[in-house]
Order: structure tokens, then C-alpha cells, then sequence
């Protein structure tokens, strides 16, 4: 078993998982998990005995609902980010049987059409080799993205979209989400209210469900000064550990803020 402040080989454990546990080594707050390798995950979609039990023995010490993430070879790279084509699992019961179909997903995603067009269109060959990373969920109030680049013109500026729930629902595209601009220096200049109509949550059999948001708080701001504060210090933290221009997804759950994904902001500055 690997856990993510362990991991350093992208080309056994994919990029996603080897930035993650960069993350925690330097201190910035993501949710703990473990990693499966490129070779563990085709064993346990082949079925393998010795790898599905090697799960079996790791996910018994689970007491919490997690997420199950791709971390291909080549993803969330300079040049590729993959950004919405592989699938990402949420609220998955700390059992080994929901984890393991929820890797089984995760592996078929970066072999549909729209996964091998992206390569193809990269220049990447065959299908994708798909690392997992398995993560501690949390129930967050509040998420979304955050971009430490105008995304739709270069210019340099934090832009942050958010919405009430999971995060999910900014990155499908499913609201129109909270938009702020924040200088380099902390000062925000623009907050523009989206209409965030609906918003995503744990189920309680498991998974999420979407659920409908009164109109009032729907066009209700979600963050105030002190959330877009901490979020301007955690991509100052983000820029500090990786260099260069980052796109983050995050969250804030119980009032306290959490990075959930970071890759950098591939050419043109915005995710396919």
C-alpha cells in the first residue's frame, strides 16, 4: 500500500497522484488517501485475486466515504491536462467491492471515444494507462475552481468560480457559478453572482444526488472576504510549490478550506 505522501513515480502511479502527494509533503491541505498503481489497477480490472485482496486489505481500516480519481500517465501534465474526460467517483462506500467497481470505472473512462479523441488529438497513442487515487471524502459547503490566470485572456489575475455543494457541479457545468477576479496583491476586484439553482450532495445509499436550491440563495454570493482571502493564500502556497500558472479545484467544508485537485493551466490557459 502507498499512501500519497509516499508517491513519487509517475510512470507507475500517473501524475495526479505523484502532484497530490507532493501537496501534503509541503504542507497544503489535502484530503489523505492512498495511491494504486498502474499495475494494481489492470489487476483488479482483470479480476486478479492477489490484487483485489490487496484491496480488500487496505480499504478495511476505512471509516469514512471516499472518492476514487484518475491519475492516468500523462495527465494533468503541462500539455495535457485531461480535464473532464476521465471519470472521477464520489461518496464511494469504504467497502472493497464499491472501490473496486469504482476503479473499474474510473480505468473504462480513459478508453471511451471522447478519452482516445483527446489523446489522438495530443498525439498520445493507444489508450490511456490509469493510475487511482483514492481519497477521504469530505462534505464540502461551498467549492469550485480557481485559476491563477484569466483563463479566457491571460491576464494576471485570480479567477475564482464557486457554488454551493460539490464542486462537481461548477466543473460539469451544470450552474452558473459565483465568478470573482482577485489581484495579485489580494484585493478583489469583481464579484459577480451566478444562478446556482442546484447544488450536489452525498447520497445517503451512497454517491451524490443533485437537489434543487432555493431561488433566494441562488443568486446568493457564497463566498465572503475571509473565503476568497484563503483562497488567494492557498494558490500563492500552490504557486510557491509547483511554479507556473496552476488551475485548482477546491473546497470548504466545516470552515475549513481544502485543495482537492491541481494540475497547470495547459496552453490557452483553459481545460478542454
Amino acid at each position: 500500500m502507498t499512501t500519497l505522501r509516499e508517491v513519487f513515480d509517475t510512470a507507475s502511479f500517473g501524475g495526479k497522484a505523484v502532484q497530490l502527494g507532493e501537496a501534503l509533503r509541503a504542507g497544503l491541505p489535502v484530503p489523505d488517501g492512498f495511491a494504486l498503481s498502474v499495475e494494481w489497477v489492470d489487476g483488479i480490472v482483470r479480476g486478479d485475486p492477489e490484487a483485489l485482496q490487496r484491496l480488500r486489505t487496505r480499504v478495511s481500516d476505512l471509516r469514512q466515504t471516499v472518492a476514487v480519481r484518475s491519475s492516468a500517465v500523462g495527465e494533468d501534465s503541462a500539455g495535457a491536462s485531461f480535464a473532464g474526460q476521465h471519470a472521477t467517483c464520489l461518496h464511494i462506500d469504504p467497502n472493497a467491492e464499491a472501490v473496486a467497481a469504482a476503479v473499474r470505472h474510473v480505468w473504462e473512462s480513459g478508453r471511451t471515444e471522447s478519452a482516445l479523441a483527446y489523446r489522438k488529438r495530443l498525439g498520445i497513442p493507444g489508450a490511456a494507462r490509469v493510475g487511482v487515487v483514492v481519497q477521504l471524502m469530505i462534505e464540502p459547503a461551498m467549492a469550485g475552481v480557481l485559476f491563477t490566470l484569466d483563463p479566457s485572456n491571460g491576464e494576471d489575475v485570480r479567477v475564482i468560480e464557486a457554488s454551493w455543494g460539490l464542486g462537481e457541479a461548477v466543473v460539469a457545468g451544470l450552474v452558473t457559478p459565483d465568478r470573482y477576479r482577485v489581484a495579485r496583491c489580494g484585493d478583489v476586484l469583481e464579484r459577480s453572482a451566478g444562478c446556482k439553482d442546484l447544488l450536489i450532495r452525498r447520497c445517503a445509499g451512497g454517491g451524490t444526488e443533485e437537489v434543487t436550491v432555493d431561488p433566494g440563495r441562488a443568486e446568493e454570493l457564497c463566498l465572503d472576504d475571509a473565503s476568497l482571502l484563503a483562497l488567494h493564500r492557498l494558490a500563492e502556497r500552490c504557486e510557491q510549490v509547483y511554479g507556473g500558472a496552476q488551475d485548482l479545484e477546491w473546497a470548504f467544508a466545516a470552515g475549513e478550506l481544502y485543495l482537492l485537485q491541481r494540475r497547470p493551466v495547459t496552453a490557452g490557459g483553459r481545460r478542454p
